[in-house]
């Protein structure tokens, strides 16, 4: 059964059709490893057993009753604690809301329970999704050396999927927060197009940045999850022309790792092999990114945090009081521009679009650190630095594994494609796990 628990969500459903697998013994066999591996991991803040195995019961009969609710039907899936769900408590990593307890679920939240998707439980993450481990709850840790980062914010979410204790995972992304911990954690993970996945009853960070999204060991399950999201199916895309831009600011850099780099250029080559076509791409102006990033999320992020800022202080972690306090230092010019600057860098990534179908680039500079930077120093911003610029624009932005770097830990590319072509991004991404041997999910 452990190698179950390992095995994509199609080939799951197929047998829970047949009959070969029961939802209730998946299920049961998923809270076993959490209960097994959490403690190393620390992958969950709440695990949410009983309600689990009376989901997948449910999911069971159903299935057996001939009701189909589609392919997550019976799949144990984990959601980021910032997402809420009724009668399960949101925390968001903070002190601040350890006993909040809401009374309606958030839309996406709904929307996998009307799937018939089974939730075990909410995962760890950052302090408000803000780059700082609560002492609380404490930073999850990689699944591939548990001396690592599983990286962050939605670190819970990324450990979970890559340790097989779930098959799927919601995380949100506001600079990279998807991403990085898939990249760390050598799962797919997709930044979605701006508002195709609904906030409501999603803990905001920065409202304007703010993405929700899926994360899965496949781009296929993947999809599936996306589709599950936004009650859309997605469109198979045409790859038979496939045009590729190497962006070369990000492809190369000082802060770029020489593993990270050499797992880029053979991703790139054995695309080039295959009859891909890659070209060079400038964006102009793409150096300002790491700066309207933060006079852009560090004032909002502010903003929203102001009352508990006056009234409990003392109940967030140190750095997350120093970075909302900084908030309040950005002037209004900074803020109006840096609004300014994400529509000339979005009309830039439009114009690049004509001659490319999609952009490639290192999803980060290195491989899972021990600890997570902080989101507003040095090492934040360059860590943040390939991402960013796609939580500015609200354009899709895939990441997807590249093999292993020096220390012999995941490395990943990122896939960015025009809005509303997601489907395109994670068709890209299966065609890169397939050309790597990795599974597509069959």
């Amino acid at each position: 059964m452990t190698d179950v628990l390992m095995s994509s969500i199609t080939a799951i459903a197929r047998q829970y059709r047949t009959r070969a697998l029961s939802p209730v013994d998946v299920a049961s066999e998923a809270l076993r490893r959490v209960a097994a591996l959490d403690p190393v991991l620390n992958a969950f803040i709440t695990v949410t057993a009983e309600e689990a195995l009376a989901q997948a019961a449910r999911a069971e009969s159903e299935l057996h009753s001939g009701v189909d609710r589609g392919p997550l039907h019976g799949i144990p899936i984990a959601l980021k604690d910032l997402i809420d769900v009724t009668g399960t408590p949101t925390t968001c990593g903070s002190r601040i809301r350890a006993h909040d307890v809401p009374q309606q679920s958030a839309r996406l939240a709904v929307r996998l329970e009307a799937a018939g998707a089974v939730l075990l439980g909410k995962t760890n993450m950052l302090e408000f999704a803000y780059g700082v481990v609560h002492p609380d709850y404490g930073q999850t840790n990689n699944p591939h050396d548990p001396q690592r980062t599983a990286g962050g914010s939605s670190g819970g979410s990324a450990a979970a999927v890559a340790a097989g204790c779930c098959f799927a995972a919601v995380g949100t992304d506001t600079g990279g927060s998807i991403r990085i911990p898939a990249a760390y954690c050598g799962i797919a993970g997709l930044k979605p197009t701006y508002g195709l996945v609904n906030l409501d009853g999603v803990f905001p960070l920065s409202w304007s940045l703010d993405h929700a999204g899926p994360m899965a060991r496949s781009c296929q399950d993947t999809g599936l999850l996306l589709e599950a999201l936004t009650g859309k199916s997605l469109p198979i895309p045409d790859l038979s022309r496939l045009r590729l831009g190497v962006l070369t600011a990000h492809a190369q850099g000082h802060d770029l790792h020489g593993d990270v780099a050499q797992a880029f250029s053979e991703t790139c080559e054995t695309l080039r092999r295959h009859g891909v076509t890659l070209s060079n791409v400038t964006i102009p102006d793409l150096e300002y990114a790491d700066d309207a990033l933060m006079n852009v999320l560090l004032p909002e992020a502010s903003a929203l945090h102001a009352p508990w800022l006056q009234s409990r202080p003392e109940d967030y972690a140190p750095f997350t009081r120093t970075q909302l306090e900084l908030g309040f230092a950005v002037p209004a010019v900074a803020h109006v521009r840096a609004q300014q600057y994400r529509r000339l860098l979005a009309r830039h990534f439009l114009e690049a679009f004509e001659s490319v179908d999609a952009l490639l680039t290192p999803t980060v500079a290195w491989e899972a650190p021990h600890e997570d930077p902080v989101i507003a120093g040095e090492e934040g911003a360059s860590e943040a630095r390939r991402t960013a610029p796609y939580n500015l624009t609200g354009f899709p932005a895939l990441s997807v594994p590249a093999g292993v770097g020096a220390h012999g830990l995941p490395v990943a590319v990122q896939v960015v494609t025009p809005p509303h072509q997601d489907a395109l991004a994670l068709a890209i991404g299966a065609l890169i796990e397939g050309l790597r041997g990795a599974p597509a999910g069959a």
